[in-house]
């Protein structure tokens, strides 16, 4: 008796087993988010701020972990030595950082496949576009190049373009937010859904370097990238900035999308309003 329980119990293991292996390797419970500051240009005091608010959003909310990097080591499809993890351990990547990194010719491949083919997210911050000049198919990832702050730190004028929008509805339809605004190169609002702009009618267009003759100087984006999600924001150069609850609200919602938890949100292109 004993040994025909025994056997039927070992039958039942087996086909747990088998069923298990049926199914597949089970999907995290957690998305990862990689989170990358390194600085080969100018330097950010905010960078820090940057990387434990993403990591702290992603803990409170219990929606993603968060891994803190100063290289590029992981940034690759490479096999890695003993417990050090590479791209297919990540959903999403954001990049607080500046000038020409270090990237191999297979990281750049790795890492444009990883949003474009694989339908991965990125998420860049401020000086994300003060990055990777010499290598175009990075700005056209993102959606353009720092060209200049003409006002550098100020009181900017900032128009909720998408009031409806999840990642920006609960800003006032406008409002002022002491930050840096970057004005941008190759960037052209057709190739993305702008969710907040500068209000052009309150700037001093006579400031040295302003460049952008048709007034358009954003401040939000979403954009697509093959299969993957773009989100980039100008703001963050203050710390101060980080740490206010509204704009921790938009990097909360950005990170999200661009991990592809909860629904999906509008990126079609829209037509600058005429009020501005």
């Amino acid at each position: 008796m004993r040994r025909s329980a025994f056997v039927v119990a070992f039958v039942a293991l087996l086909v747990l087993v088998a069923h298990a292996f049926a199914q597949g390797p089970r999907p995290r419970a957690k998305k990862r988010v990689m989170a990358v500051g390194i600085t080969v240009g100018f330097y950010h005091d905010s960078t820090t701020e940057a990387l434990v608010t993403v990591e702290q959003l992603g803990r409170e909310s219990g929606l993603w972990d968060t891994y803190i990097y100063t290289d590029i080591e992981a940034i690759t499809k490479e096999k890695q030595r003993g417990n050090k993890k590479n791209l297919d351990d990540f959903d999403a990547i954001f990049f607080m950082t500046t000038g020409e990194l270090p990237f191999t010719e297979e990281q750049k491949k790795s890492f444009l496949a990883f949003i474009h083919d694989e339908g991965k997210g990125f998420i860049g911050a401020h000086c994300a576009t003060d990055t990777f000049y010499k290598w175009p198919e990075y700005g056209e990832m993102l959606g353009g190049y720092f060209d200049h702050h003409p006002w550098n730190t100020f009181d900017a004028p900032i128009v909720v373009e998408d009031p409806t929008h999840p990642m920006v509805q609960h800003f006032p339809r406008e409002f002022t937010l002491n930050d840096e605004i970057y004005q941008f190169k190759d960037w052209n609002r057709d190739k993305m859904r702008v969710l907040m702009a500068l209000d052009s009618k309150k700037l001093d267009l006579t400031k040295n370097n302003v460049k952008r003759a048709d007034r358009d100087f954003a401040v939000s984006w979403v954009k697509r990238y093959g299969e993957g999600r773009v989100f980039y924001s100008t703001l963050g150069h203050t710390t101060e900035s980080w740490r206010d609850p509204r704009v921790r609200k938009m990097w909360f919602e950005g990170i999200r999308w661009a991990l592809k938890i909860g629904p999906d949100v509008p990126t079609a292109p829209v037509t600058k309003p005429q009020s501005e």
